[in-house]
C-alpha cells in the first residue's frame, strides 16, 4: 500500500486585500483537488490553482532525505518535482479572524487535511498591529530559535516583513522545504523546524514560531533570490554564483534567452504571491505604507586569485574568455535617477496612499548605512577598467566604485527624505545596527538572526577592500558619515565596559517588533549558548519624526 500523502508545507498567507487573502500551501503530488475549508465550522470551501515550479532541484550539496554527505546520492542538479496550490479566500469582514484548513486529494483519492489556523484580510486603519522584522535567515543556525523566541516573546505577530536573503540557494528545493539538518524556511516560520543547537556537550532543539500561517509574510529580493546562468555549470552553487550583467549577455548571446544566459528570480517568484510587478511594489497594511525596493547587487570575493571572480578584478587564468568574467558586483535591477525603478519610486511617493498613510516605511535588501562589510564597496554600477600590453592583449581587468555615485545615497535617500519617510529596514550584513539621520529619518538593519560576518567599528576594519589605496573604501564605520545609535535599554558592553552600538554575535540572536499602536520599533536578543536564558528588550525607538 502507497503510504499515506503529506503537506510538504503548511499554510501560509499572502497578499491580503480589504475583503481577501490567499491561502498557499506545496505537496509533492499534482493531485486531484485541493481546497480550503474556513468560517463556522468550515463549512465553506474554496478549490485552490495548482502550479507547478519549474526549477527547484536538488543537487550535491542538498542535505535532504538519506543525503547526508556531498554527492551521496546527487551527484548533479536533478529536479525536484513540487506542486504549489492557491486559493483565494473572499467576502471577508475587516479585522475578524476565522478559522481555516487546508486539504490536498492525491491521485488514488486518498486525503490530508492541514491543523486549523486563522486568517483575516488587511486590518483597518488605527488596528494597534505587532509587525515582524527580519531577514536574511538563509537556512543558519540560530534561525529556529529566534522564531520560537519571537512567538514566546510578543505572541502571535499580524504580519512578516523580511528584507531579503530567505534561503541561500533558491532553487535549490530543500532549503525552502525540508532540509533534514532542521532549518528549512518553512518549518521555521511554522513551527514545525527541529534544528539543535550544542553548547558543552547539551544539544537543545528549536521548533521555530508558528506565524505564517497565521499572519501575511511581505518579502523583497535580496541577493539570495537571484539564481545565475541556468544549468552551464555542475552544481546549483556554481550556477548561483554564475550571474552576469544582462548587457554583458547580451553581447556575449544575443537577445535569445537572454535570462537564461544572465540571471532570474524564477523561483521566488513562483512561490509568493507578490503585486502584479512582482520585483517591488507598494501596500498598506493597517496605519502603513510600505514600499519594497528591489535594491540588491551580486556578492563575490574579495580575491580574484585562482577561479574566483572578485569584487575588484577578474582571475588572471579568465581574461581572454569574457564569457567567464563575473563582472564585479553587478546591480541587478537598476535604480539609479531615471530608471524604471526610480520613476516608479518617485510615483508611489507621490500617491495619496503614501501621503496619508500615518506609518511611512521602505523595506530593501542593501544597506544605505551600516557597519557591516557588505556596505563596501559603493552601491553603483563597477567602472571596468581594462589593462592591455602594447600589442593590445588583455594584462588585467579590475573594478572600481565611486563612492560618489552610490545610487542610494545619492538618488533614494533625497526621495525618502522629502518624502519624509519615518522607516528605512533592511538586511544584508547580519548583524543588528541602527541610526538616524539630521532630519530624523531612522534607519534599522536588525539581520543577525543565524550569523553574523562582524561589524567594523573603532578598530576593527573591513576584510573586503581592494588591494590598493582609495577614499572609496571606507575601513571602518558607516561609509556615509551616520554615528550608529547606541541601545536605549540594554545594550550589550565590550570589554572595556563601554556599551556597543551593534549586535555582531553567533550565540546571540536578535528580533525587532514594529507596534503601530505605539509606534515604537522594539528590538530583543536571545542568547541561545544559555536556552534557558530569558530574552531581553535591548533598544527601543520611537518612528514618527519630531
Amino acid at each position: 500500500m502507497a503510504s499515506p500523502p503529506q503537506l510538504l508545507t503548511d499554510p501560509f498567507l499572502q497578499l491580503p486585500t480589504p475583503n481577501s487573502v490567499r491561502v498557499v500551501w506545496f505537496t509533492e503530488f499534482a493531485g486531484n483537488k485541493h481546497l480550503v475549508s474556513y468560517g463556522e465550522n468550515l463549512a465553506t470551501k474554496v478549490l485552490a490553482t495548482t502550479t507547478k515550479l519549474s526549477r527547484t532541484r536538488e543537487d550535491q550539496q542538498s542535505r535532504v532525505g538519506n543525503q547526508t554527505q556531498d554527492g551521496q546520492i546527487y551527484q548533479h542538479p536533478v529536479l525536484r518535482h513540487i506542486w504549489r496550490h492557491e486559493a483565494e479566500v473572499t467576502s471577508l469582514i475587516p479585522n475578524t479572524k476565522i478559522a481555516y484548513q487546508v486539504t490536498s486529494v492525491r491521485e488514488d483519492n486518498q486525503s490530508v487535511s492541514s491543523d486549523v489556523f486563522s486568517l483575516a484580510p488587511t486590518p483597518l486603519p488605527n488596528t494597534p498591529l505587532k509587525i515582524l522584522l527580519t531577514s536574511d535567515h538563509q537556512i543558519k543556525p540560530m534561525v529556529a530559535a529566534n522564531l520560537q523566541k519571537v512567538v514566546e516573546t510578543v505572541g502571535q505577530p499580524d504580519a512578516v516583513w523580511f528584507a531579503g536573503d530567505l534561503v541561500n540557494i533558491p532553487d535549490r528545493a530543500s532549503e525552502w522545504f525540508d532540509d533534514h539538518r532542521g532549518g528549512a524556511f518553512f518549518p521555521c516560520l511554522q513551527g514545525r523546524a527541529n534544528y539543535q543547537l550544542e553548547h558543552n556537550g547539551i544539544k537543545t532543539s528549536f521548533p521555530g514560531g508558528e506565524i505564517i500561517q497565521h499572519a501575511p509574510m511581505f518579502t523583497c529580493i535580496g541577493n539570495h533570490e537571484i539564481m545565475g546562468r541556468y544549468a552551464k555549470t555542475g552544481s546549483l552553487n556554481e550556477e548561483f554564483n554564475d550571474t552576469i550583467p544582462r548587457t554583458a549577455a547580451l553581447k556575449l548571446y544575443g537577445e535569445k534567452s537572454l535570462k537564461e544566459n544572465s540571471f532570474n528570480t524564477d523561483t521566488y517568484e513562483e512561490i509568493f504571491t507578490l503585486p502584479e510587478r512582482k520585483t517591488y511594489y507598494a501596500i498598506s497594511f493597517g496605519d502603513v505604507r510600505l514600499v519594497v525596493l528591489y535594491a540588491t547587487n551580486m556578492w563575490r570575493y574579495t580575491t580574484n586569485e585562482g577561479k574566483y571572480k572578485g569584487k575588484y578584478g577578474e582571475p588572471e587564468l579568465e581574461l581572454n574568455y569574457p564569457e567567464n568574467w563575473g563582472y564585479g558586483q553587478h546591480i541587478y535591477e537598476p535604480i539609479a535617477k531615471g530608471s524604471e525603478q526610480y520613476n516608479w519610486l518617485v510615483q508611489e511617493l507621490n500617491k495619496p496612499e503614501f501621503k496619508q498613510a500615518k506609518y511611512k516605511v521602505v523595506m530593501l535588501h542593501h544597506p544605505p548605512h551600516t557597519l557591516g562589510d557588505n556596505i563596501v564597496p559603493a552601491y553603483t554600477d563597477p567602472v571596468q577598467i581594462i589593462a592591455r600590453d602594447e600589442t593590445g592583449n588583455i594584462q588585467a581587468v579590475r573594478y572600481e566604485y565611486p563612492k560618489q555615485a552610490d545610487y542610494i545615497i545619492r538618488d533614494v535617500l533625497p526621495l525618502l527624505e522629502a518624502a519624509e519617510v519615518q522607516l528605512v529596514f533592511f538586511g544584508h550584513s547580519h548583524l543588528w545596527n541602527r541610526f538616524c539621520s539630521p532630519s530624523g529619518m531612522h534607519f534599522l538593519e536588525t539581520s543577525n538572526v543565524g550569523n553574523s560576518y562582524g561589524a567594523a567599528y573603532g578598530e576593527i576594519t573591513r576584510k573586503n577592500l581592494p588591494p590598493w589605496e582609495s577614499q572609496d573604501y571606507v575601513s571602518s564605520g558607516d561609509p556615509y558619515g551616520l554615528e550608529p545609535v547606541t541601545p536605549t535599554i540594554a545594550p550589550i558592553l565590550a570589554e572595556n565596559g563601554q556599551p556597543m552600538p551593534y549586535i555582531s554575535s553567533n550565540e546571540i540572536t536578535v528580533f525587532s517588533i514594529f507596534d503601530t499602536a505605539t509606534g515604537t520599533v522594539s528590538s530583543y536578543r536571545f542568547d541561545t549558548s544559555k536556552p534557558d536564558s530569558e530574552v531581553i528588550k535591548f533598544d527601543e525607538f520611537r518612528v514618527m519624526r519630531l
